[in-house]
């Protein structure tokens, strides 16, 4: 960083006092300890002084760095672009968000008959704090169940509204977080699901007890049938669906986030008693869905790690038949009936491709021409009462230089076209994206992308390396306005399709998990590794970004590499891994990285817990934590203990490589305003830019 850069920034760092107890605990042999656990009580008045002087400090640097404002502009403008959804067919009438290029939050709309309306549920909050979480409408598209939640606490509020006239018709139903809706012909019921009361359980259980209902619409929530899930496990999530015709209802659920599924299925028109199709005792996922022809359609892992498509009579459902198999180098996610032929959409290391498939053979029958390499966000073909656009599939795309934009296909014409643009207009700089393939330490091939605004390496410049590296969640080329804006000002970005991902099937989850974990980490440091060796830039201009699981690896990059990367924005970070399953839904991620309970896994644990590997006297890069107070998943402890062994240990210059903690109320985990995310970014990036030398 120049003397210029320093410009109006603090001279000197003193970092909030941080008492540091003398805890050490033998954990089945291993002497750990825990000098800041007084930090995990948020309550405790130590903890609320410790954090508002952290505030304090965060605040005095963070808004003192070079280029915020025009930064904050342009990123405004990048965001301008909005956003538009696939629509959801139901009787002619077409369901859909957009956002606006300046709303700060989708909105709900319906076309009928050509006639655009809106359905904005969250007009009820002129707050904006309100987020429309989930949305269903129902058979006939007359009945709307939304679910809203507020601050981000994801505690969804189910509802449900006349969609011609606007009247609220019931709701709010209470404890309806990630709760799906099926609706039944008539739009009388609908079955859904919901935790059970409170009272009813242990209190250190109360996120959990899901149970799935059936719903009498304007009636009580406590006179629904309980249709599903007393005598399993505590931590299950489901989801349901039902056939068009309202015949069949499909259940699946999962204990937690474990990757193994269990599916059940009832006749409706015979004893509606649920017959198991999978268990997840048998280590399968499993996702199933009744198509038009009547028959069951299974996308599984059984004996293919990228997974195929089976088919099954619903009356027989255990008794299935390969109709589309496993293929070597992509992965098989979805299946939607389209006018008598199948689609099936694979990712080939981490970008979308749809193909056409026949029900009866399986054959392959042609690819569907795509708009370029991106990623998929959504199917959607009309229901079984709408007449036109029978031929028609809808489909979300969005790339490195597209916003969430609407395509359609149709077999008839063989063309893929933009259906509906996203509505803002955004000059966008000139750049250059490319997958590379690298070389981890164990010699698996690993592969990222790099954008930037040359094809080749020039010269090194200031470079944003990305990745997350869990819970077989993937990420493909998308639009961002932060990647934009770094490019746009000199910079690279690059982002690691990492181990512990799903963009090579379950195979390549699963190495990145438990006693695999450091994999993961490998990937990371290899990716850093090659960015450099090919030129793109140096350690003293390489930062790395990441967040919940995210949050962990770049944790765990800093404390492993710290020579390695100039900078670090940790956010919403999961670091002491010893104590993770103590707070939230941390007990649910045991399946994915050990528990403290079992000697072994405990060992396993202590070799990256990035917050036990902290060391006196290393010089520790710049690092910023960003925490949410109405985080509901992880808990912010884990950045206040980490901010304070960090600011305890390192021996880098504190006016030359800071360690900060940034926080935020009333925002939680996920969903945001677009405000609030144009503030969080320009903190992030000017804090990144200004230690990597990035002239924003």
């Amino acid at each position: 960083m120049t003397d210029a850069s320093r410009a109006g920034l603090p001279a000197t760092i003193t970092y909030p006092a941080a008492p540091r107890l003398d805890l050490v605990e033998d954990l089945h042999g291993h002497a750990v300890a825990d000098p800041y656990r007084w930090l995990e009580d948020a309550a405790d008045p130590r903890t609320a002084a410790w954090s508002a002087e952290q505030d304090g400090l965060a605040r005095s640097w963070l808004d003192a760095m070079p280029g915020r404002d025009a930064l904050a502009g342009r990123l405004g403008e990048l965001m301008r672009t909005g956003s538009v959804g696939t629509p959801v067919w139901r009787a002619g009438r077409a369901f859909y968000t957009r956002r606006g290029p300046d709303q700060d939050h989708p909105v709900l709309y319906v076309r009928v008959d050509g006639v655009e309306r809106v359905l904005d549920v969250s007009e009820l909050d002129p707050t904006g704090r309100t987020t429309l979480d989930r949305w269903s409408p129902s058979v006939e598209g007359t009945r709307l169940a939304y679910q809203v939640s507020v601050g981000g606490d994801e505690h969804s509020l189910l509802h449900v509204v006349d969609v011609d006239g606007g009247e609220l018709l019931d709701g709010p139903i209470d404890r309806c977080r990630y709760s799906p809706v099926g609706w039944l012909p008539g739009g009388e019921e609908f079955f859904y699901v919901r935790r059970v009361d409170p009272a009813l359980v242990p209190e250190d259980e109360r996120q959990f007890h899901r149970r799935v209902w059936r719903h009498r619409v304007g009636t009580p929530a406590s006179d629904d049938v309980n249709v599903h899930g007393d005598g399993l496990d505590h931590t299950y999530y489901y989801g349901l669906s039902l056939s068009e015709d309202g015949r069949w209802l499909l259940v699946n659920g999962a204990p937690g986030t474990v990757r193994r599924d269990s599916v059940w299925i009832a006749d409706l028109h015979g004893s509606g008693g649920l017959t198991p199709v999978v268990r997840d005792e048998d280590g399968v996922q499993c996702t199933a869905s009744v198509e038009p022809d009547g028959r069951l359609y299974l996308r599984t892992s059984l004996d293919a790690p990228r997974f195929r498509l089976c088919v099954a009579d619903p009356a027989r459902p255990t008794e299935w038949t390969e109709l589309v198999p496993e293929q070597p180098d992509s992965v098989l996610d979805a299946v939607t009936w389209l006018d008598g032929s199948l689609v099936v959409l694979r990712t080939r290391h981490a970008v979308s491709e749809l193909h056409l498939h026949s029900p009866a053979t399986g054959e392959h029958l042609g690819a569907v021409p795509m708009p370029g390499t991106g990623s998929l966000h959504g199917l959607s073909t009309v229901d079984a009462l709408t007449a036109a656009d029978r031929d028609v599939l809808w489909f979300g795309w969005s790339d490195f230089t597209t916003p969430l934009s609407v395509y359609r296909y149709s077999p008839s014409t063989g063309r893929t076209e933009l259906d509906t643009a996203a509505p803002g207009t955004v000059e966008l700089p000139e750049l250059s994206t490319q997958q590379i393939a690298y070389t981890s330490a164990d010699g698996t091939v690993v592969r990222m992308f790099v954008v930037s605004g040359r094809q080749h390496p020039d010269l090194p410049r200031p470079t944003l390396l990305t990745g997350y590296g869990g819970f077989a969640v993937g990420r493909g080329p998308g639009y961002s306005a932060t990647t934009l804006a770094w490019v746009e000002a000199g910079g690279v970005w690059a982002h690691a399709s990492l181990r512990g991902g799903d963009e090579e099937g379950e195979d390549w989850h699963q190495a990145g998990m438990r006693e695999r974990k450091q994999n993961v980490f490998d990937d990371f440091h290899a990716a850093a590794e090659r960015l450099i060796s090919d030129g793109w830039t140096t350690p003293q201009q390489l930062s790395v970004m990441g967040g919940s699981n995210g949050g962990l690896l770049v944790g765990a990059a800093l404390t492993q590499r710290p020579e390695l990367y100039a900078a670090v924005v940790c956010s919403a970070p999961l670091l002491d891994m010893v104590r993770y399953e103590n707070f939230l839904l941390g007990r649910l991620w045991a399946e994915e990285y050990g528990s403290a309970s079992v000697p072994e896994e405990l060992a396993w644990l202590l070799d990256y817990s990035p917050y036990h590997r902290v060391r006196r006297g290393v010089e520790y890069p710049s690092v910023l934590f960003t925490v949410f107070e109405s985080d509901s998943r992880v808990d912010p402890n884990h950045a206040r203990k980490m901010c304070a062994a960090l600011q305890h240990a390192t021996s880098s210059e504190p006016t030359k490589h800071p360690v900060l903690l940034r926080r935020e109320t009333e925002v939680g985990h996920a969903g945001r305003s677009v405000s609030r995310s144009v503030g969080l970014a320009v903190d992030q990036l000017t804090f990144l830019g200004w230690a990597t030398g990035l002239e924003l």
